[in-house]
């Protein structure tokens, strides 16, 4: 049930902490990213007004309207700290590692300077993001079995599309941003 189906007069629940619980360990994926970018020597990593804006953007795409399973509503749930520690080390190992293939996408095949590796980094970040959270919001197969709400899934395509369009835009000079190559 959204929270627009409890405006309406029905019962309202809280969502299931568990989605807010992974969305948190998410962030351990952009620390990860963050320090290992560092490593590459050509590189540096994000600037702070880059990663404000994509936080900005992140965070304005993730609406409170989302649609909770049933299941997740019918029955209170314990916490599975088994769960969170396999998702943890899963998704903190696997998505790092996807990171640094672009990066290396980024580096190699596009040879990227420092601004346009940001830039990269940027849009790819935002991207993965979005896309994971839409992901972990259901213990179904995501947009198969299990469909975010209109809003959610408009505001995180949104944020994709605003942080992929800004390279190649005239605003991407204050974020110093560089024009892609496919721009």
């Amino acid at each position: 049930m959204s929270f627009q189906a409890a405006s309406r007069g029905a019962p309202l629940r809280p969502p299931p902490v568990r989605r807010f619980v992974l969305m948190g360990l998410q962030q351990f994926r952009e620390y990860v990213q963050r320090g290992g970018g560092v490593t590459v020597p050509v590189v540096l990593p994000m600037l702070p007004s880059q990663i404000l804006f994509n936080n900005l953007l992140y965070d304005s795409s993730q609406l409170p309207t989302d649609n909770v399973d049933p299941e997740q509503l019918a029955r209170p749930s314990r916490w599975d700290v088994g769960f969170i520690r396999r998702f943890m080390l899963f998704f903190g190992t696997v998505s790092p590692v996807s990171d640094f293939v672009a990066f290396e996408v980024i580096l190699w095949v596009f040879h990227a300077d420092a601004p346009l590796f940001r830039s990269g980094w940027f849009v790819e970040s935002l991207a993965t993001q979005a896309l994971v959270i839409l992901a972990i919001r259901t213990r179904r197969i995501p947009f198969f079995r299990s469909h975010p709400s209109v809003p959610l899934l408009i505001a995180a395509l949104g944020a994709i599309t605003v942080g992929t369009l800004l390279p190649p835009a005239p605003p991407r000079r204050p974020l110093h941003h560089r024009r892609q190559p496919s721009s």
